[in-house]
């Protein structure tokens, strides 16, 4: 695209600052009409804020009252998504989740729970007795009493969901902008003009505040309204796909008034993940973890499956929610003329993003932005074939094809060198980048053999040198001097 002015990256019909998923499923919608649209992400790469951290759960439409818009996007988002596995390359599986009572008065809230699933549409959900529950879920602790089935609740990937996201978006012309951090925002002859850290300079006709943690920063950038974005923080614990521990639907405790609890939840990649906490926070940047929350997670999770043991942790890690009082905040700003706001994302904004960027493309539609359809819009991208779903006798097929494919660089994952070529050729030049879309360095072993093949292979198809690569981009480098 030719800039519009010298020094101008772009002129778009829409720039979307954030490409976390929210951002992600709008810039994917607005690619199936006649628009300029562009993705900006302050990371190194898509998915690396709030998105990468969160429970991976296609959630089940019975725990906000339909009032809020989050429940009603919630059950539009959710039913979305076997067609959005047809079409992208993530993994999703509608396992069900069920809900314990492990005390006679927690059946009061399962109760409410059951009233306002049914109230919101959510399909096929049902009360459950002691039996039934046990019987739907053998590892469950055999002192629960009672609960709750929404066998419509489900497990994804979330990053890799993100990923394919983008992928569909910028197949379909959305261009992408990483590393590209907002520090100002002027309206200039019907149009914004955005400038990053760095000086590139965006031009858009309208924009969409989809940034996650920051968008209260970025919503005072355009001086539209002034709100605070509270960071809540969770840990999660991750258990080795070889525990006896793994449930076969996700594990719910009955909610308090300020947190669903702590889950049980099998990932849909075979491990097992505990958590998360619930801690306000003022710091967006602290992802660290601790003794104490991993004691306090153990115990919440043994409290709902007894066979869950310490043993089987592989890592930890913690994510960053965005809060922003009890509902989404998604609107065209009342003080900034051509401005979508979508803030205060938190949970269940895996689940409801599909339908978030259905309702940001009415919102802008309502702003006065022309949408024509295009003729050649293109749903579906290649899939990335990947050595652990294959027979043998097809990986045998591929390898004759590309030796790369025989050459098996995360053993724990079994993840070959065919595929992390195939992450660094569509982008992914960081340790997490590649992690995310591959899986390399996230089994028992945590990266402690495969990384330095990777770090070689980063090298040789991109002639980075070793110490120019990080592990997140900015200030994460890998290496530094020599022995």
């Amino acid at each position: 695209m030719s800039p519009s002015r010298e020094g101008i990256e772009g002129r778009f019909d829409v720039a979307v600052i954030g490409a976390g998923v929210s951002g992600a499923c709008i810039a994917r919608r607005l690619s199936a009409y006649e628009l300029r649209v562009a993705l900006i992400e302050k990371e190194e790469d898509v998915s690396f804020g709030v998105s990468k951290a969160n429970s991976g759960i296609v959630h089940g439409g019975f725990h906000h009252n339909k009032k809020y818009l989050k429940a009603r996007l919630e059950v539009q988002g959710g039913m979305m998504f076997d067609r959005l596995k047809a079409e992208l390359d993530f993994p999703f599986v509608r396992c069900g989740i069920v809900v314990a009572a492990m005390h006679d008065d927690e059946l009061r809230g399962i109760g409410q729970l059951y009233s306002q699933g049914v109230e919101n549409g959510a399909i096929g959900i049902e009360m459950c007795s002691r039996e039934r529950l046990l019987e739907l879920e053998p590892r469950l602790s055999p002192d629960c009493v009672g609960g709750l089935y929404a066998p419509g609740g489900g497990i994804i990937e979330p990053y890799r969901f993100v990923f394919s996201l983008v992928e569909s978006a910028r197949k379909n012309g959305v261009v992408l902008f990483t590393g590209w951090k907002l520090v100002s925002a002027a309206r200039e002859e019907l149009a914004w003009r955005l400038r990053s850290s760095d000086g590139r300079i965006v031009e858009a006709s309208y924009v969409v505040n989809a940034a996650g943690l920051h968008a209260d920063d970025v919503s005072r950038a355009f001086g539209a309204e002034d709100f605070r974005i509270q960071g809540r923080k969770g840990e999660y614990y991750l258990l080795d796909r070889l525990t006896k521990a793994k449930p076969d639907r996700v594990v719910f405790p009955v909610p308090s008034a300020s947190s669903k609890g702590m889950l049980v939840i099998p990932t849909v990649e075979g491990t097992v993940l505990l958590g998360p906490t619930a801690t306000s926070t003022d710091d967006k940047e602290d992802f660290a973890t601790s003794r104490v929350e991993l004691e306090t997670i153990l115990r919440s999770a043994k409290n709902l499956v007894p066979a869950i043991s310490e043993s089987d942790v592989i890592t930890s890690f913690a994510g960053i929610r965005s809060v922003l009082g009890e509902d989404f905040y998604i609107d065209v700003s009342g003080k900034a003329p051509a401005l979508i706001q979508v803030a205060g994302i938190q949970s269940p904004g895996l689940t409801a993003s599909p339908a978030i960027g259905e309702y940001v493309k009415d919102l802008l539609k309502k702003a006065g932005l022309r949408l024509v359809e295009k003729a050649d819009w293109d749903p579906f991208v290649d899939k990335v074939p990947r050595a652990k779903d294959l027979t043998p006798f097809e990986l045998d097929e591929f390898v004759k094809a590309d030796p790369a494919f025989g050459n098996i660089v995360c053993r724990c994952e079994r993840v070959t060198e065919a595929e992390i070529v195939a992450a660094i050729r569509r982008g992914h030049t960081t340790l997490d980048g590649i992690k995310y879309f591959t899986r390399a360095q996230m089994g028992r072993c945590q990266g402690g053999f495969c990384t330095y093949r990777i770090l070689k292979i980063i090298m040789r198809e991109t002639g980075m040198a070793w110490d120019e690569i990080t592990k997140r981009g900015e200030g994460s480098r890998v290496l530094g001097g020599e022995l």
